[in-house]
């Protein structure tokens, strides 16, 4: 998706909208994974997972509403060299908790990376994009397979790749 900056004028507060390039939102199954992406990231309620606020739609271009997060990317923080310990560790252990806490309700980021995290100015860190996320049956989404936000026709076979491959998991590279 591409997020833009955009301003709720009914709440008078500044917001991201993520909307689908228009060559992706004319296929069914990229507009259903974008509506589960929002389905699921409702079903989360963290300090350290980006909030959404909604879905909305007009015009025919469908968008999340989601919490504006000011600061850097990870990724960019980390090319000015390496982090000193101390700022280091809070970053790692909010990064963790996030995760965590996802995983508890049954949800698997699948493509956590520099790029997908951004840190405040006051150092809270923000894991954004669950647009490959899936849902585990048996957490407290409703994450039945049919509903996975990462299901397509191709991902029900076996050996299908999703993600960023410099920051999968082994047994994700080999399509486990």
């Amino acid at each position: 998706g591409e997020v833009y900056r955009a301003r709720d004028t009914k709440l008078k507060r500044d917001v991201a909208l993520k909307v689908l390039p228009g060559v992706f939102a004319q296929r069914s199954e990229r507009m259903a994974r974008f509506q589960r992406e929002a389905h699921l990231l409702a079903a989360l309620n963290h300090p350290n997972i980006a909030a959404i606020h909604g879905l909305e739609e007009a015009r025919g271009v469908r968008a999340l509403v989601m919490e504006l997060v000011e600061g850097p990317m990870l990724a960019d923080r980390m090319a000015q060299g390496p982090i000193p310990l101390a700022e280091a560790l809070p970053i790692a252990r909010q990064m963790a908790e996030a995760l965590e806490y996802a995983h508890e309700q049954g949800v698997i980021h699948r493509d956590f990376k520099p790029t997908n995290v951004k840190v405040t100015a006051e150092g809270v860190v923000k894991v954004l994009d669950f647009g490959l996320a899936k849902a585990l049956e048996g957490g407290t989404t409703t994450g039945d397979l049919e509903n996975s936000p990462t299901l397509t026709l191709a991902a029900t076979e076996s050996g299908v790749i999703l993600g960023t491959a410099a920051y999968m998991a082994p047994e994700q590279a080999r399509g486990k």
